[in-house]
């Protein structure tokens, strides 16, 4: 992918306030296309519709948690490689570690201040920086 494409990401949590002000952070600093979804299920349905160069997901949701949805995803071919990198208001290192575990690129903390969430998830995914 050449330095002028710009990335698609998807954002899966239950909090709609998460998702706007994510969404919000990563179009306007990122300058990315983000799309949202609000469980799970919604977010692998998604993600199999249409190709994303990553994916922020929610850990702790309802019915499908984010270890689930992330099990979901790797077990797709179409989504298998896509890289994910859960969100979490979780902050214990064991829990972290757990996390990263599963098969996450990483692990952002809750609250994240959305005019540096692009740099995080560009540097845990070593994206090159963005003008």
């Amino acid at each position: 992918m050449d330095g002028h494409s710009t990335r698609s990401v998807l954002i899966i949590d239950d909090e709609a306030d998460i998702r706007e002000v994510a969404q919000l952070g990563l179009e306007l600093v990122g300058g990315w296309l983000v799309e949202t979804a609000a469980d799970g299920l919604e977010g692998v349905e998604q993600a199999l519709m249409q190709t994303f160069d990553a994916i922020l997901l929610d850990v702790m949701m309802p019915a499908v948690d984010g270890p689930a949805t992330l099990a979901r995803l790797q077990s797709e071919p179409a989504t298998a490689e896509v890289p994910v990198i859960f969100v979490t208001a979780r902050s214990q290192l064991g829990d972290l570690a757990w996390l990263e575990g599963l098969g996450a690129r990483g692990v952002i903390r809750k609250p994240f201040d959305p005019t540096t969430l692009a740099i995080e998830v560009a540097r845990i995914l070593g994206w090159p920086d963005f003008n």
